[in-house]
């Protein structure tokens, strides 16, 4: 990856989360040089706690990054919110927070499919700007970081 030209960095809660973020970086199509998957922070609150402690002064120091903060909601809504108040105001547009509203392995179960290929249908869709996999229940909620996602990171990974 080259830090000097724009990228995207994820954060994964646990593996479940790694290896849907794996998938996604795997589509075909998206240029892998521009995003790289980050080791397992071991917790939602972990995810928070490593953005904050390294995260935050890194990207101060590189406008050309931006982070996906990929974390299960565990059924709470307002885990969102709880996270975006963790992220400061002049970041805001280059910090993305995702996840199953539930957990991946629930989403893993419904949708019969590894990881690996709901990360890279989850891709397709980024690309191609449909929610066929990200209008799913589990992950519609997303709806909003989707669309800023799109907005903002679609031309880093698919120029």
């Amino acid at each position: 990856m080259n830090e000097f030209q724009p990228h995207v960095k994820v954060l994964p809660e646990d593996d479940a989360n790694r290896q849907l973020a794996r998938g996604f970086s795997l589509y075909p199509p998206l240029a892998p040089r521009n995003i790289q998957v980050l080791r397992v922070a071991g917790g939602w609150l972990e995810v928070l706690r490593l953005f904050e402690e390294v995260h935050i002064g890194e990207m101060d120091r590189n406008p050309f990054r931006s982070m996906v903060l990929l974390i299960d909601f565990d059924c709470r809504p307002d885990r969102i919110d709880q996270a975006k108040a963790r992220i400061p105001i002049r970041l805001i547009d280059r910090v993305f927070t995702l996840g199953v509203i539930s957990e991946p392995e629930k989403l893993k179960s419904n949708l019969g499919k590894s990881y690996e290929a709901i990360g890279m249908a989850l891709a397709q869709d980024c690309r191609e700007g449909t929610d066929t996999t990200w209008g799913h229940e589990l992950l519609r909620h997303n709806a909003v970081e989707v669309q800023r996602l799109r907005q903002h990171v679609r031309p880093i990974l698919f120029p």
